[in-house]
C-alpha cells in the first residue's frame, strides 16, 4: 500500500423529502495529494514511484514559500512563480459506482494545467483563474486504487502582478447518475418583481450522454432560508434525438425577501431529476430575487433604488497567505473594506474564486466580474494571449455560466487596458465578446475597463459595450458624455494614490521616489497617469449620473511595486533594479489588511457614522520648532485640533480647503495644485505630547481622536480578530502584534524583532508586516515590525479543539499571551 492513506470514497445516500436515494455526491477533494517539483516525464504513469514526493492538501500555492529573490521579475513579487509542478493523488472508487458518471472539479489550477488519470491524459486548462471540469468515468477502475496526476506549468514573464503557482483553488469529487444536470446547468433569474409577488424562472440543463430511455421529469423547488418550500414546479423532458434537454419553467414567490445591501436575502432552488418516477439526480442553486437597471439618467438601480458603485479593485492574493483560497482569508478582506463603505468590488482581471463571489451574495456587496487582461495582443511575453484563438470563448463562457447565478454580481467585463483599444478593428472585436456574453446572460450588462480615450471611441469599442468604464479619466467624463449622449459612463479604476502605512516624508510634495524605497503617506503621491482621491470624488459628486468608482486598490497586493517596478532596469523582459520592493503601495489598506490613512479618507467620504482622523504620527524627535502639516479626515460639519490643550482653531469642511499638489489635472505642466474641499489642514509647530482633534455635527462633539509622542518602545500587544474559530483545518485568527511604549501608547517608528511560540492545535500559517520591501519569508515564526506593527496568523488543526496559546517574545520588549479556542 501507498506511504500514504489510500482515500476509499464510498457511496454516500442523501434522502430527499421523499426518502429516495439521490445518486449525485459531491465532496471535497483537496486532502491527501503529493507534490514535487521537476519533472523526469513520468510523472503521469499511474505505478511512477511517488513515496519519496512531499505529502499536503490543495489549496496550495507553491510560490509563496519563496524564497524572494532580485533575478525573478519583480512584477509578480520578487517569486519564483513559474516552472514544472506535479501533484499526484491516490484515491480508490468503491464497486458500488460502477455505472456513475464520475467526475473532478478544480475551481482553479495556476497555470498551463494538464490532467492524466491512470496515465490516461483526460483534461486540461490553459487559464488559471477559470474552473474547469474533468469527466473521468471512461478510465475509472472502479473497486481498485486510482492516481490522478495534475502537470502544472507556469512560465515566467506570463503576469503584470503575482498570480500564485499551483492547485491554489478547491477541488472537488462527483458520483452522479449518467442522465444528470449539467455542469453549471441552471440558471435563475428574476423575471419580474410586482404587487407582492416574485417571478423566477429557472433555466435548466440535463444531459444524457446515451439516449437512456424512460420518463423523465424535473421537479423544481423554492427554498427560503428557515427550509421552507415556498414555490414548486414540475416539467416533464423529451430528449427526443438529443443528447441534451433544456427545462424552462416559471415559479412565483409570494412576499418574497428582495436581495439587497442591507438585506442579502438568499433563496436556493432544489432541482430534482426523477426518471421513471424514482429521484436520480438532485443539484441546489442559491440565487437571490432582485432587480436590475442602468440608465444614463438615473444610473444604477438596485430593486428601483438609486446605487452609486463606492467600489474598489481587487486582486486574486491574500497577502502573506498567496493566493492559495481560504474562506475566512476571503471573508476577512471583504469585511474590512466593508468598514470603509465600499459596497462594489471589481475581480481585478481576472475570474474570482468561488468563495468571494459566495461572501458577496451573503454579504451585500455589488460585484463585477472581470475576464480578462489581454486579448489577441500581448502585454507580456507568456500572457494569456498565446492562448487567446483556442480558448477565449471556452473560458468567457464558462465564467459567465459559473457566475451567473450570484446576485452579487451586477456586470460582466470582457477586458481590462486591452491593447485592441488602439486598433482599427477593437470595435468589432470588442463586439464578438459582447455577443458571447448576451448570449449566455441577458440580464446582465456588459462593460470594458478603457485607458486610451478617446481612441476607443474613434474605433468603436466604446459603442460595443453596454457600460463605459473610463480607467483615470475624471477630466474627461463629462467630454465623452457631451459627445456620446448615450454612453452610461463610470470610473471603472481610479485614484492609483501611492503609499506606505505610517511612512511620511517632509516636505509634503508630489514626486515618485525616495531613496527608502516606501512611499509617504499624505496621499497626494501618483503615478504619471494618476491622481489624489480628492478629485475622482469631486468628479463623481459633481457627475450625479454616473454609475460611481473602483479606486485601485483596495488592499496592497503582492508584485507590481509601483513606483519602484525597475522600469529602467529591464533584462529579458524582467523588471527589476528597485529591489528589494516587491508588492504593491496602491492599497487603501497594506498587505496584512492594517489601515492607511486613505482607508479614513474614503470612510469619510463613503460612510455615515460619525468619524475623525488626523495624520500624520507624533514622534517627530529632532523637528521640534519645525512645521509639521496635519491633515483631518471627517464626515462631520467641522473638527478643531488641539496641541497639548491649546486649540489651534477650527475648520470647515468644504469652506476650508486644503490646497495638494494636482499636476494631474494638465498634463505636462507641473507645479499645479488644486483646492481639495475634503480634507482639512492645520501647520503645526512640533512639540512633543498629545495631538487631539474634535468633530462636530450641529455644534456638538460627535467624534475624536488622540494622538501622543510614544516613548520608547517597551512591551508587546497582541490583539485577535476572533478569540473562536473552527476545528475544520482552514478556519483562521489573525493575530495583530502591536509595539506600544510603558504607557502603552502605540509606537509608530518601532521595528522589533518579535518572535511567536504557539501551543495547542493550531499551527502558524503566515506571517506579515505590510512592509513592501520585507524580503522575509512570510512562512516563519519571527517578524519584524514596520511602523509597529506585524501579523501572526494561525490556522486550526482538522478535528482538534482546545485552547490555544500563542506568546510573542523581542529583546529588551515585555513579552504577551493571547489565547484562541478551537471548537
Amino acid at each position: 500500500m501507498h506511504q500514504i492513506t489510500v482515500f476509499i470514497i464510498g457511496l454516500f445516500l442523501v434522502l430527499s423529502s421523499c426518502s429516495q436515494p439521490q445518486e449525485r455526491v459531491r465532496t471535497s477533494f483537496n486532502e491527501g495529494w503529493l507534490f514535487c517539483k521537476g519533472e523526469t516525464g513520468e510523472e503521469y504513469l499511474s505505478d511512477f514511484d511517488d513515496n519519496s514526493w512531499r505529502q499536503l492538501n490543495v489549496p496550495h500555492d507553491w510560490a509563496i514559500e519563496g524564497p524572494f529573490d532580485k533575478e525573478h521579475d519583480t512584477r509578480t513579487g520578487g517569486l519564483p512563480v513559474y516552472g514544472t509542478a506535479w501533484y499526484r493523488k491516490h484515491f480508490f472508487v468503491d464497486n458500488e459506482q460502477t455505472g456513475n458518471c464520475v467526475t473532478v472539479e478544480f475551481d482553479g489550477v495556476m497555470n498551463n494545467a494538464e490532467v492524466y488519470l491512470n496515465g490516461q491524459r483526460v483534461g486540461q486548462r490553459p487559464f488559471g483563474y477559470m474552473g474547469f471540469e474533468v469527466d473521468l468515468t471512461s478510465h475509472i477502475q472502479f473497486g481498485e486504487e486510482n492516481v490522478l496526476a495534475v502537470r502544472v506549468n507556469p512560465e515566467e514573464l506570463s503576469a503584470r502582478w503575482y498570480p500564485g503557482a499551483g492547485i491554489y483553488r478547491n477541488v472537488w469529487l462527483e458520483y452522479k447518475h449518467p442522465v444528470h444536470i449539467k455542469h453549471w446547468g441552471t440558471f435563475v433569474t428574476t423575471k419580474h418583481v410586482q404587487a407582492n409577488t416574485g417571478v423566477i424562472n429557472v433555466e435548466t440543463t440535463i444531459i444524457n450522454p446515451q439516449l437512456s430511455e424512460g420518463d423523465f421529469a424535473l421537479e423544481s423547488f423554492i427554498i427560503d432560508t428557515l427550509g421552507n418550500k415556498v414555490a414548486y414546479t414540475k416539467s416533464e423532458i423529451n430528449f427526443s434525438d438529443s443528447k441534451e434537454a433544456v427545462v424552462n419553467q416559471e415559479l412565483t414567490v409570494k412576499n418574497p425577501q428582495l436581495w439587497d445591501l442591507d438585506n442579502p436575502y438568499l433563496y436556493r432552488v432544489e432541482s430534482k431529476l426523477k426518471k421513471d418516477n424514482s429521484y436520480i439526480d438532485e443539484y441546489h442553486t442559491t440565487f437571490g430575487i432582485r432587480t436590475i437597471q442602468y440608465s444614463k439618467d438615473k444610473g444604477f438601480l438596485l430593486n428601483g433604488n438609486q446605487v452609486r458603485f463606492n467600489g474598489v479593485c481587487l486582486h486574486h492574493d491574500l497577502g502573506p497567505l498567496g493566493t492559495a483560497v481560504n474562506y475566512r482569508a476571503t471573508e476577512r478582506q471583504l469585511e474590512i473594506m466593508k468598514e470603509i463603505g465600499v459596497n462594489a468590488i471589481r475581480t481585478s482581471h481576472n475570474p474570482p474564486s468561488p468563495e468571494q463571489l459566495e461572501l458577496c451574495d451573503k454579504m451585500g456587496i455589488l460585484v463585477q466580474v472581470e475576464a480578462f487582461d489581454e486579448w489577441e495582443l500581448p502585454k507580456v511575453e507568456n500572457g494569456y494571449n498565446k492562448y487567446w484563438d483556442e480558448w477565449h470563448e471556452t473560458d468567457l463562457r464558462d465564467m459567465i455560466k459559473r457566475d451567473r447565478n450570484h446576485p452579487s454580481v451586477v456586470m460582466w467585463s470582457i477586458g481590462n487596458e486591452i491593447k485592441e483599444q488602439r486598433k482599427k478593428y477593437g470595435g468589432e472585436f470588442a463586439q464578438k465578446l459582447v455577443d458571447i456574453c448576451h448570449d449566455e446572460d441577458s440580464t446582465r450588462p456588459v462593460t470594458v475597463g478603457l485607458s486610451q480615450y478617446p481612441q476607443c471611441v474613434k474605433n468603436g469599442l466604446a459603442d460595443a459595450v453596454d457600460l463605459v468604464g473610463l480607467n483615470y479619466k475624471p477630466t474627461q467624463y463629462n467630454n465623452a458624455l457631451k459627445y456620446n449622449p448615450e454612453f452610461i459612463v463610470y470610473g471603472s479604476e481610479t485614484s492609483s494614490v501611492v503609499s506606505s502605512r505610517g511612512v511620511y516624508h517632509l516636505p509634503v510634495k508630489n514626486y515618485e521616489k525616495h531613496e527608502s524605497l516606501q512611499v509617504s503617506s499624505y496621499d497626494i503621491i501618483s503615478p504619471p497617469w494618476a491622481y489624489p482621491p480628492d478629485f475622482e470624488t469631486y468628479a463623481q459628486e459633481t457627475m450625479p449620473h454616473s454609475l460611481g468608482e473602483f479606486v485601485w486598490t483596495g488592499f496592497d497586493y503582492l508584485g507590481e511595486p509601483t513606483p519602484y517596478n525597475g522600469k529602467d532596469n529591464m533584462t529579458h523582459g524582467k523588471w527589476g533594479g528597485d529591489w528589494p520592493s516587491r508588492s504593491s503601495y496602491f492599497g487603501i489598506v497594506d498587505l496584512c489588511g492594517f489601515p492607511k490613512d486613505r482607508y479614513y479618507y474614503y470612510q469619510s467620504i463613503w460612510t455615515d457614522e460619525p468619524m475623525v482622523h488626523i495624520l500624520p504620527h507624533w514622534n517627530w524627535a529632532g523637528s521640534e520648532g519645525k512645521n509639521i502639516p496635519v491633515y483631518c479626515y471627517t464626515n462631520c460639519d467641522e473638527a478643531e485640533l488641539f496641541l497639548n490643550g491649546r486649540s489651534l482653531g477650527k475648520k470647515v469642511m468644504g469652506v476650508d480647503k486644503t490646497t495638494i499638489p494636482a499636476d494631474f489635472l494638465w498634463w505636462k505642466k507641473p507645479e499645479v495644485t488644486w483646492d481639495s474641499p475634503y480634507r482639512l489642514n492645520w501647520n503645526v509647530n512640533y512639540e512633543p505630547g498629545e495631538l487631539k482633534v474634535l468633530a462636530y455635527k450641529d455644534g456638538k462633539t460627535i467624534a475624536q481622536k488622540t494622538i501622543v509622542t510614544a516613548s520608547k518602545p517597551h512591551k508587546i500587544k497582541l490583539l485577535a480578530d476572533r478569540k473562536t474559530i473552527n476545528a475544520d483545518g482552514s478556519d483562521l485568527s489573525f493575530i495583530t502584534v502591536k509595539i506600544e511604549d510603558k504607557d502603552g501608547n502605540f509606537c509608530p517608528l518601532a521595528d522589533n524583532l518579535v518572535n511567536f511560540d504557539i501551543v495547542g492545535p493550531a499551527s502558524i500559517v503566515a506571517v506579515g508586516n505590510g512592509d513592501a520591501t520585507s524580503t522575509e519569508s512570510f512562512q516563519a515564526n519571527y517578524r519584524k515590525a514596520f511602523n509597529g506593527l506585524c501579523m501572526l496568523i494561525i490556522k486550526s488543526k482538522p478535528g482538534e479543539v482546545g485552547e490555544v496559546t500563542i506568546t510573542a517574545t523581542s529583546e529588551k520588549l515585555k513579552s504577551a499571551q493571547v489565547s484562541v479556542a478551537i471548537k
